[in-house]
């Protein structure tokens, strides 16, 4: 005979295994990005604004250090952290720019995407790329 406790679990784990599972990339894993503007403004360093997303981490750069760390995006925001970066000194435009990038990305920011253009929006900042490969 099997018990009410057995029959509550067997059910919950076939009902489980109906469940759809997020995708941790949603369409992000892959892919390299030209960041073109930074709060409105062109990079500084344009040649080197970059942005590129593996199945798991994301790397950025607007000219001076690298930051990266862990993605995901859940109910249609990109969540990253905890994130690096390296620490060579950096002043100026350059900076600001890179601290609002850091800022953007530690803000969960909405992921609004149309064709090969994307744009991150949170706590104040924007980021408009272009996708350049992937």
């Amino acid at each position: 005979m099997i018990s009410r406790l057995s029959l509550i679990l067997a059910s919950a784990a076939l009902l489980g295994g109906c469940a759809t599972a997020p995708t941790s990339s949603a369409g992000l894993a892959e892919t390299r990005w030209k960041i073109v503007r930074i709060d409105g403004a062109p990079p500084v360093s344009l040649d080197k604004a970059t942005m590129q997303f593996d199945e798991l981490r994301l790397g950025a750069n607007v000219g001076c250090n690298g930051i990266g760390g862990e993605y995901r995006v859940d109910g249609g925001r990109l969540v990253a952290g905890p994130l690096m970066a390296t620490r060579m000194f950096c002043e100026g435009p350059v900076w600001q720019q890179e601290e609002a990038v850091n800022a953007l990305l530690s803000a969960a920011p909405e992921i609004q995407r149309s064709g090969s253009a994307m744009r991150l929006v949170s706590g104040g900042h924007a980021l408009d790329l272009e996708l350049v490969g992937g």
